[in-house]
Order: structure tokens, then sequence, then C-alpha cells
């Protein structure tokens, strides 16, 4: 890792466990105003189920027309944050950008947020123009994973997977919003993925990284117990937090006896002592007892663009999803001697496929970011477009297994 961008991983965390401190701090202060005035929450909706809490999240980002301003702190602390109120419990959802653009939704990882989960892709600048120009980004958390979040009721049912998707469902028509581009990892790319094969009509693309698709494994479903143990009786532990840490990087930023942890991995690690570990086990119970919707991926029409580390875990299961996806409009980029959190360990790796991919849907970077290259315009993903050569990167190789994405 660079000097360079060893400096700016480290900003970024800094500025996420900032956030998350004063998640806590608003977290508290809102239970006080409420035993203050005897309860009550945000402004209810009439007719509708939801109730939504708006509350901003530092400065507005300007809305953007040709351009769009790269102050990466105004673009992770702005945004407003909406509770949103679903038949299967609280929802938090963070709005960045003009809700007039086409809407981008992500669902992170277990234990994962936005800002532990993402925010590598948005500090990325390029990334970021490309995004934040085309789209609104609806960042949606697991119930109970949001920033400063209180544990939630034990007496509360627990959510399956098929809720968890339904929320989705709720989410959108609570924004007013039709077709989405959806985003997500590991955990999340799999709610995503399900909600794709339940709703169809409302899914423009699929951008997945390190995805699951099959039901757990022997090995996985007593791992995953393993860690529901150590989270029910010893809480958010060293042990669980390498377990963890293990789902999300490769062995490189890990560490070792010999080389320390990245700033990246000891910032997360920390991140992780935020977290409830309560919420955490029932996302992970609900995740334990999924079902394999292999199947149901014939059956898509949308794009699909997967990325996925060669040291994720979960490499053979995107192998297995894109043999399963329609290979004309599907694409699988494995990114070299990183782990499961492409987003997070090489987001400048996701650029140009990402790139390429929007473009055939008409969707283009704006011009004052033409510094990488660039090609005719064309929605198809050619291999030599992902070489390092081609990103104008010092990178290590990205091997890729490419189908052409039909317009």
């Amino acid at each position: 890792m660079s000097v360079r961008r060893s400096i700016k991983s480290d900003r970024r965390w800094q500025l996420a466990e900032e956030e998350a401190g004063e998640g806590e701090r608003r977290t508290q202060r809102g239970k006080e105003e409420e035993e203050e005035e005897g309860g009550g929450g945000g402004p209810e909706e009439e007719g509708s189920g939801f109730r939504v809490i708006e509350e901003s999240r530092g400065p507005k980002m300007a809305d953007s027309g040709d351009s769009v301003s790269l102050d990466v702190e105004t673009i992770y602390l702005g945004g407003k944050e909406f509770h949103v109120e679903t038949g299967h419990g609280s929802v938090s959802v963070i709005v960045y950008g003009d809700q007039d653009k086409p809407a981008l939704i992500t669902y992170p990882d277990l234990a994962l947020n936005h800002m532990s989960c993402f925010q590598g892709l948005f500090f990325f600048p390029e990334a970021a123009s490309l995004l934040l120009h085309n789209f609104c980004i609806y960042h949606i958390s697991p119930p109970g994973h949001e920033l400063g979040a209180a544990a939630i009721c034990p007496d509360d049912p627990l959510s399956s997977v098929e809720d968890l998707a339904d929320q989705i469902l709720e989410i959108l028509n609570f924004f007013g919003l039709d077709a989405v581009m959806c985003m997500g990892v590991t955990a999340g790319a799999y709610i995503l993925s399900l909600f794709a094969t339940k709703y169809r009509e409302r899914v423009l693309g699929l951008i997945l990284v390190s995805p699951l698709c099959k039901a757990p494994s022997w090995t996985e479903w007593l791992y995953n117990k393993l860690m529901a143990n150590l989270l029910y009786f010893y809480g958010m532990c060293g042990l669980l937090k390498d377990c963890l840490l293990k789902r999300y990087f490769s062995k490189e930023v890990r560490g070792s006896e010999e080389a320390q942890e990245s700033d990246m991995v000891q910032a997360c690690r920390r991140l992780l002592d935020e977290r409830q570990s309560m919420n955490i086990l029932r996302f992970l119970e609900a995740l334990n007892e999924r079902s394999d919707i292999s199947n149901g991926l014939k059956r898509l029409r949308c794009r699909t663009l997967i990325f996925v580390g060669d040291e994720s875990p979960f490499h053979g299961e995107a192998l297995h999803m894109i043999s399963k996806l329609d290979s004309r409009c599907s694409a699988l980029v494995e990114v070299q001697a990183c782990g499961s959190m492409v987003t997070e360990e090489q987001p400048h790796a996701m650029l140009i496929p990402l790139e390429y991919f929007l473009m055939g849907y008409g969707f283009l970077r704006p011009s004052q970011f033409s510094g990488s290259p660039r090609s005719p315009l064309s929605p198809c993903i050619s291999p030599e477009l992902l070489s390092p050569e081609s990103m104008g990167l010092k990178l290590k190789p990205i091997k890729t297994r490419i189908s052409s994405l039909e317009v």
C-alpha cells in the first residue's frame, strides 16, 4: 500500500469513527428528549403504514447538474437519515444527493453499515463522481445496524431474509421509487438478489460484491453457529471480531506476526465495537436459514455485474452465481489479492467495470473527470479494459470472466 493511499484510508476511517461517535450521541439525546416529552416518535404520514424521522447529517450536499462536488467529507457527512417503519420493523435509510435522479440502493454485509462497507468506494473520487453524478444514493441498513442503533427488543419477531427483502419493497414505495439500481456486499448482495427475483420489475440492474445465492453449506452453517454463540454469550469479543475481519478482508491487509494490520482493518475492528451484539445475532440467524435462490436467478433479465476477491471465503459462491445467470447480460470481475469487501480493500479495481456497465444504461461520468481511458460508447465490458495498464493504475492483475452485456 502506498503512503498516499494509506493516508487517504486513515482519513476516511477516521471520519467513519467520528460519525459513529456522533451517532451514539444523537441516539442518547433522542432518548433523553423522548423521556422529557413522555415518548412519541416522528411525524406520521396520514393513510400510510410508515413513520419517518428525518434527520440532517451534516452539511447538505449541493444538488448536482452537469457537475459533481467531490468534497468527500460533504459526501459522507451530508445527507439525511430516515427511519421508515415497515411491516417488519424500523429501517434506517440514509439519502445522499438529488432525489429527482435515478435511485441506487445499497445494502451492506453482516455487522456493517454504509460507513464501514461502502465509504471506500465513495471516497474514491472518480467512482464517487460517476455514481453521484448519475444517482441519488439510498443506503439501507439491516435492522439495528445503523450508526447509534439501540438494541432491538428481544420480544420483536425475528425477521427472515424474505422479510428483509420485502422491507426493501416498502422502502421503495415510501420514497416513491419505481425501478432502482442495486448494490450489495455478501449478505446484502443476497438480500438484493432475493428482492430482484421476487420483484423483477423494480430492479434496473444488480451490482453485487462477493455475493451469496445458495443455502449455507454445512461448513458455513457451523461457522455461523459458532459466531452466533460468541455473540450471545460474549458479545463483540476479540475472537468474533477476528472471524468477521476474516470474512471481510484478505490476509495481506489483516496482517500477521511479521506485519501489522492495515489502518483500514484496525479502524473496522474499532467500529465493530459500536454494533449491538443482539442486533447482529438476529441478522446472522436469518442468513443462516436462507434458501437457495439459484433457480430464480435464471429468470432475471436485468444486467448483473459481480465483483469478487480471489481470497474471499465466498469466491466459489460468486462463480456458482455467474453460472446461473443469463450469460448475455452478466459479467464477473475477479480481483486478485483481495477479500470479500472489494468496495473497501480495492475500490479502484471497480471503477472501469462500473463505468462500462453503467454506460449500457446511458449513464456517463462528468466530462471533467475523464482522466482515465475511455472508449466509444459500448455496453460490453472488454477484458483488456480491465487490465492495470488500461486503468492507468499500478494494480495487481485483475482476472476477468466476461460475458457481453446486451443493450
